[in-house]
C-alpha cells in the first residue's frame, strides 16, 4: 500500500465530470490496484475512488496545471471503461509504501449463528419446560432456526435475528403456515427472538400471535459487564 499526503486537485472524467479543488488530502494506492482519495472528514468514505483494474502513470503536469502551480501529475485510467482520474500535486507532505500482507478477514461475533447456538444451549430462555427438538429444521422454503417443544408438548418455531424487523416476522409467518400443515407438528406457535426488535415488527408479530423475545447476547455468553454500568 502506498500512502501519500499532499496538496492536490483532482478531476474525474467518466459518466459525469467531478472536480476537487486544491486542498491537502490522503491518497491511498492499494495492492489490488484501487486508488482512493480521502479528506480528514467524512468517516470511512473517500471523496473519490477508482476500482481495479487500473493503470497509474506519473507524468509531467500539463501547461495549464503547471501554470496553476502543479509539480507532479498522476493519471489513473480504468482498463474496462473510459473513466479517468487526474491528480495534480502541488506539494507533498508524506509518501510511503507498506507491505501489509494477506488479511485474514473480519471475524464477526454476535452473528445469528452465534445466537442460534447459544439459544439452543439455553433453550430454557424460551420458558420453563421448553426442550430443543433441533436447530436448522429444514422445510421446503428454508430452515427454521430452532424447533422446540414447550412444557405442554406443543411445537414452537423460533426465528432468530440480530435486529428484528418486519421482514423477519414475515419470514416466520411463512414458516408457521407451512409447519401447521404437518399433522405431526401442529399446532405450531412462533417466537421471534432478536437482540433488538423494532416496534413495528413487535406490533405485527403480536397481532399474528407470535411471541417476541429480546435476547441479551452478553448474558447468554456469560459476559458480566456490570462493572462498566452506572446503574
Amino acid at each position: 500500500m502506498r500512502l501519500v499526503v499532499a496538496k492536490c486537485s483532482v478531476d474525474y472524467e467518466g459518466r459525469l465530470r467531478a472536480h476537487l479543488p486544491l486542498a491537502t488530502r490522503l491518497i491511498m494506492v492499494k495492492a489490488d490496484g484501487s486508488v482512493l482519495i480521502h479528506s480528514d472528514g467524512g468517516s470511512y468514505k473517500p471523496l473519490n475512488w477508482m476500482n481495479p483494474p487500473l493503470t497509474l502513470h506519473e507524468v509531467e503536469p500539463g501547461e495549464d496545471a503547471a501554470a496553476m502551480g502543479a509539480t507532479a501529475t498522476w493519471t489513473v485510467s480504468s482498463a474496462k471503461t473510459d473513466d479517468k482520474l487526474t491528480i495534480n500535486f502541488h506539494s507533498f507532505e508524506h509518501d510511503s509504501a507498506h507491505i501489509l500482507g494477506t488479511d485474514p478477514g473480519l471475524i464477526k461475533d454476535g452473528v445469528e449463528a452465534d445466537l442460534q447456538r447459544l439459544l439452543a444451549e439455553q433453550i430454557e430462555l424460551l420458558g420453563t419446560g421448553h426442550q430443543l427438538i433441533r436447530r436448522e429444521y429444514m422445510t421446503a422454503i428454508g430452515p427454521v432456526d430452532i424447533l422446540a417443544r414447550d412444557a405442554k408438548g406443543a411445537t414452537v418455531a423460533v426465528e432468530l435475528k440480530r435486529r428484528g424487523d418486519i421482514d423477519g416476522v414475515e419470514q416466520l409467518t411463512r414458516y408457521l403456515e407451512l409447519l401447521n400443515r404437518d399433522p405431526l407438528l401442529k399446532p405450531v406457535t412462533g417466537v421471534f427472538a432478536a437482540q433488538q426488535i423494532k416496534p413495528q415488527a413487535r406490533t405485527l408479530a403480536e397481532d399474528r400471535g407470535i411471541r417476541c423475545l429480546t435476547l441479551d447476547y452478553d448474558a447468554m455468553r456469560g459476559v458480566d459487564d456490570s462493572a462498566g454500568r452506572l446503574f
